[in-house]
Parts: C-alpha cells; sequence; structure tokens
C-alpha cells in the first residue's frame, strides 16, 4: 500500500509541472473566460503543492542550508524575470511595481511565513528553537538591503521623488550583489553550522531523521521539475492577475491589494515547505526559507530592475511611503528581539502575525 501511494505521489507531482508549463503556454497573454481562469486555479494549486514536494526531495539530498537556498533562489529568479517582463510593458503602474513586490515579499517572509513558522513550532513542540547567530545574520541583512534599496530613495535629493540617480541605484545595485554573495559564502562555506537546526540543547543536527537520501538521477530529475513547477506557479500567478484586478476593483479595493495577492501565490511554495519543517521541529530551516527568500527577493531584483532600467522608458520608484516605512522599522526591531533568545514561544509568532495583518488591513485600507 506504502508503495503503491509513492507511485501515484511521484507520478502526479510529474505530471502537474508539465501541465502548468503547456497551460502558461496556452494562456500567456489571452483574455481568459471563466471556467478556464477556474482550471488554471487548480492546476496553479498542483504546481504549488508539486514545487514542495520537489524541493523537499532536493533538500533531503543536498541537505541544509543548501535546500532551503535552492527554493529560495529559483522561485526569486523566476520572480524578477516577471517583473521585468511587466516593467516593459509599460504604463504608470509598472514605476513602482519592483518597490511594491519587493516590499510584499519583506512583509510576506519576514512576518506572514516567520510568524506562521513560530506559532506551528511553538504550540507542536512547547517552544520553536532556532540557532540566534545565523538568524540574526540574516536579519541583519535583510535589514540593510531594505534600508538601502527601499528606504533611501524617499530622502535623497539628487533626483525629485523617491527615486535613485544613476550613480546612486548602480551603488544600491552593487550592495546588493555583494552583500548578497557574502551571505550566501557565509551560510554555505564558512559558518554552515550557524544555519543548522538545533536541539532543545543547543547542539546543531547534522544529520536528518529521514529515511535514505534520493539518488542523483532523482534529485536531478526533481530539480528539472521543481524549476517547471516554479516557472507554472509564476507565470499561471500572473495569468489570472486579470481576474483579480476585477475583483479587487467589483470590491472597491485599493489596487495595492493585487500585488499583495499575487505575491502570496508566488511564495506559496516557501510558505508551506515552512510550515512542514517547523511542524518538523525543523525551524532553523523555515527561518532559512523565510530570511533567504525576503534577502534573495532585495539582493536579485534590485540589480535586474537596475540594469533594465538602461532600455526601459518611465521613472523607477524605489523608496517607500512614511507608512510602509513605520512597518519596516517595526518589523525590524520586532524581529531582532525574537531572534536574541534563540528560542520563542506562541507569543512571538502572534506579534509578527499581528504586524503581518496591520500590512494587508493597510494594503486593503490605505
Amino acid at each position: 500500500m506504502i508503495a503503491r501511494l509513492r507511485s501515484v505521489t511521484t507520478r502526479w507531482t510529474s505530471l502537474v509541472p508539465a501541465l502548468a508549463v503547456v497551460l502558461l503556454i496556452l494562456t500567456w497573454g489571452r483574455d481568459l473566460p471563466g471556467a478556464i481562469v477556474a482550471l488554471v486555479t487548480v492546476v496553479l494549486a498542483g504546481a504549488v503543492l508539486a514545487a514542495v514536494h520537489h524541493a523537499e526531495v532536493v533538500a533531503h539530498r543536498v541537505g541544509e542550508p543548501f535546500g532551503s537556498l535552492v527554493l529560495a533562489i529559483a522561485v526569486t529568479i523566476i520572480e524578477v524575470a516577471l517583473i521585468v517582463t511587466l516593467m516593459a510593458d509599460g504604463g504608470d503602474k509598472s514605476s513602482t511595481l519592483a518597490r511594491d513586490t519587493v516590499f510584499a515579499a519583506v512583509m510576506i517572509t519576514c512576518n506572514g511565513i516567520v510568524g506562521l513558522s513560530l506559532l506551528v513550532g511553538s504550540l507542536r513542540h512547547g517552544t520553536a528553537v532556532f540557532n540566534p547567530e545565523g538568524t540574526g545574520a540574516a536579519l541583519a541583512t535583510v535589514a540593510t538591503l531594505a534600508t538601502l534599496s527601499l528606504v533611501l530613495p524617499t530622502f535623497t535629493t539628487s533626483k525629485p521623488g523617491p527615486e535613485f540617480s544613476g550613480v546612486q541605484l548602480t551603488f544600491a545595485a552593487l550592495s546588493s550583489l555583494i552583500l548578497y554573495g557574502l551571505f550566501v559564502a557565509t551560510q554555505t562555506v564558512r559558518h554552515r553550522d550557524y544555519f543548522l537546526p538545533v536541539t532543545r540543547q543547543g547542539d546543531v543536527i547534522t544529520a536528518d531523521d529521514h529515511a535514505g537520501a534520493p539518488s542523483s538521477r532523482t534529485t536531478l530529475i526533481s530539480l528539472g521539475l521543481l524549476g517547471m513547477a516554479l516557472v507554472g506557479v509564476v507565470g499561471l500567478a500572473k495569468g489570472v492577475s486579470p481576474t483579480i484586478e476585477q475583483g479587487v476593483e467589483a470590491a472597491g479595493l485599493h489596487h495595492a491589494v493585487v500585488g499583495v495577492v499575487i505575491a502570496l501565490l508566488v511564495l506559496l511554495p516557501e510558505t508551506i515547505a515552512a510550515l512542514r519543517s517547523a511542524r518538523r521541529d525543523r525551524v532553523q530551516t523555515s527561518l532559512n526559507l523565510a530570511l533567504g527568500s525576503a534577502m534573495a527577493s532585495i539582493g536579485l531584483t534590485i540589480p535586474a530592475v537596475a540594469l533594465a532600467s538602461i532600455w526601459l522608458s518611465g521613472p523607477l520608484v524605489l523608496g517607500l511611503g512614511p507608512t510602509h516605512m513605520v512597518l519596516l522599522a517595526l518589523t525590524v526591531v520586532v524581529s531582532s528581539l525574537t531572534v536574541v533568545p534563540g528560542r520563542a514561544t506562541p507569543l512571538q509568532g502572534g506579534v509578527h502575525l499581528v504586524v503581518f495583518a496591520a500590512y494587508l488591513e493597510l494594503a486593503v485600507n490605505p
């Protein structure tokens, strides 16, 4: 019976990513009727679950923290490609697209995913334990990247409005790449043990408690299917965005809600993977996924849009408004206080979720 279930799981997780890509090719750039939107939504949900499955196969083979890094970078690269594609379409809304998407990713990961992971881990195991050294380093990098890329443009005076000048944008892009590269080197080479799960006594867990690792062939197949699934997730999310926009307009909500919904869909694979790790008392893996995704979103998006701005017309608005700067500052302070003890109760998870709920409420009611 177990072998049969595994066979069924292997089949559908292999078929759905291919189906998602085929459906994406057939529907890209077209107005979709209601029945097709429903089909796309079902395939999108299946692609999310398939992406999580294949990410876990790859993670099991390469181990932590490489597994969470693979998923974070894969999602972000595809997300960046989508942002640049949408910016190339032009229009007034494209000037703030990169800023809104990056900030949404930061709030979703640093408050939504972190809060849910801490809440699930602490409710299931009493307290959620993690390594404050590695998590603190990741948080410091996220805070620096967010401040340099999203806060400073509001206060610079070289150009009118919340924009960087060419030199300033180049500096922000290079700084983002350098900091992200330094963090990846720290996470995977020099201080890898800082980002591994820990026991309640503080001992690093170097071996996982799963069955034997998959073969190289299985891992490579899962890596390819992971890429296909993520392309399907991001592309199909873009495909249903007009329907989301119509629903948002019909409900009389602010247009920023559309970006939040799209970001939630794109980050759904990481959210599910993080919650599964938290249930297994591997909260450090959940935090690696959350903070790594936030860092990759800034560290890869800002250089990409800086490069794209060379041939794209129109302004590139990166500076946050006062309300979002307050939320970012609150996120950094709350996250710092969460990280310092190296363990968390449901209270810390609840605090992060309240901050995230405030962000969603202000997106609906700015």
